[in-house]
């Protein structure tokens, strides 16, 4: 299967799942470690490799405090393994040949877009249109307008950023676009940035 891809910011700057964890691992540490020798590529058939990648995505969660990262998992992100069963699979099958059906013969309206199931507890389904929010800070690519005071410090934006309840970032990257490019203000994930962009923290906007 096609592996997800998840936007480079977050797997840098904020990461929330453990999946965000193994692949910046995978795709940042391994290229610059190269810890089994220059140009050896990564093999996810290679119980060392996967080791190698799952202690480092370990190290990465703790310090983000994200749970769930285990060794299955680290070789399902690399090798791009879908788990499922067979009874999963049975009923995805079912609902592919009913919409097929619907289509097919105009008897129903097709999905749209979103199917629940549940058998922890007898046979429960439920289907429903799931909208996207426009203006989410997460997925949209559009700006967010946030009013402070030109006389307030990077890190009242910072804490701004955190609190907020609309945006609950972690970790968030500060950069500014000057001069016709881009600026990091603040990126707290990588040390050796962070040390050096720590005394904006106390400037001014001005």
């Amino acid at each position: 299967p096609n592996q997800v891809n998840f936007p480079m910011c977050t797997i840098a700057s904020m990461p929330r799942l453990p999946e965000h964890c193994i692949e910046y691992v995978r795709i940042l540490q391994w290229p610059k470690e190269q810890p089994f020798g220059d140009g050896v590529p990564l093999d996810g058939d290679d119980p060392d490799h996967i080791q190698w990648i799952y202690q480092k995505s370990l190290e990465r969660a703790s310090q983000f405090n994200i749970k769930g990262v285990t060794y299955r998992l680290t070789q399902g992100v690399v090798k791009r393994i879908i788990p499922a069963v067979a009874s999963t699979n049975a009923v995805i099958a079912a609902v592919c040949a009913t919409e097929v059906f619907k289509i097919a013969t105009s008897a129903y309206v097709p999905l749209n877009n979103y199917l629940v199931f549940n058998d922890v507890d007898g046979l429960y389904t439920y289907t429903f249109e799931a909208e996207r929010k426009e203006n989410c800070p997460a997925c949209s690519q559009l700006p967010q307008n946030i009013e402070i005071s030109p006389s307030a410090k990077l890190q009242e934006i910072l804490d701004y950023l955190t609190n907020n309840a609309s945006l609950q970032m972690k970790s968030p990257a500060i950069t500014a676009t000057m001069y016709g490019g881009n600026k990091t203000l603040y990126l707290q994930t990588v040390a050796s940035i962070e040390e050096r962009t720590r005394p904006n923290l106390s400037k001014t906007l001005k």
